[in-house]
């Protein structure tokens, strides 16, 4: 198998692209004031704040142990990540490895630059929905959304060079 496949080198441009939007709109955020929201059009709001936890603010870690070792953890799995994103076959599973690694990733640089996360992508005001996020928490999400769903798909065999099968009395 190639080191890279066409669908892997798809999913991981794929995630350099999302890497760059995601730290280009939180180099944006961080002038926000924190915790201020601005309505922009219903539900959607920036309110910027930091996030020392996981995605959605979850499991939080305000230590500095804590915070390189989340840095490390999204390290390490965005590369094992983007190892199998680059011997995919398949275009739609590359792509959903590349949307987490991007992710992954995108928090990690926070984590190293900041020492948390900015958040600003606020939606609250659907009433069911109270997280702040960022463009890399979506990208995970949408990416192990699009995974699973990949996982109930029938997975039809790839392709092989085989020979016909001998006719009939030609063992």
């Amino acid at each position: 198998m190639s080191l890279l496949t066409r669908p892997g080198r798809i999913g991981l441009v794929l995630a350099a692209a999302l890497i760059a939007v995601d730290q280009a709109t939180k180099a944006w955020a961080i002038n926000l004031p924190e915790l201020v929201p601005h309505d922009v059009v219903w539900p959607l709001r920036w309110t910027r704040i930091w996030n020392e936890g996981v995605s959605f603010g979850l499991l939080q870690a305000s230590h500095d142990l804590a915070r390189w070792a989340l840095f490390a953890f999204s390290v390490i799995v965005g590369a094992l990540l983007a190892n199998w994103a680059r011997t995919q076959t398949r275009l739609f599973p590359a792509a959903a490895l590349g949307l987490i690694v991007a992710g992954a990733w995108g928090n990690a640089i926070d984590r190293a630059i900041h020492g948390a996360v900015i958040d600003f992508v606020d939606v609250s005001q659907l009433g069911f929905f109270p997280y702040i996020f960022n463009v890399a928490d979506a990208a995970i999400t949408i990416g192990v959304i699009l995974l699973i769903w990949d996982s109930f798909k029938p997975q039809t065999p790839a392709p092989t060079a085989s020979r016909p099968p001998p006719p009939d009395g030609e063992d």
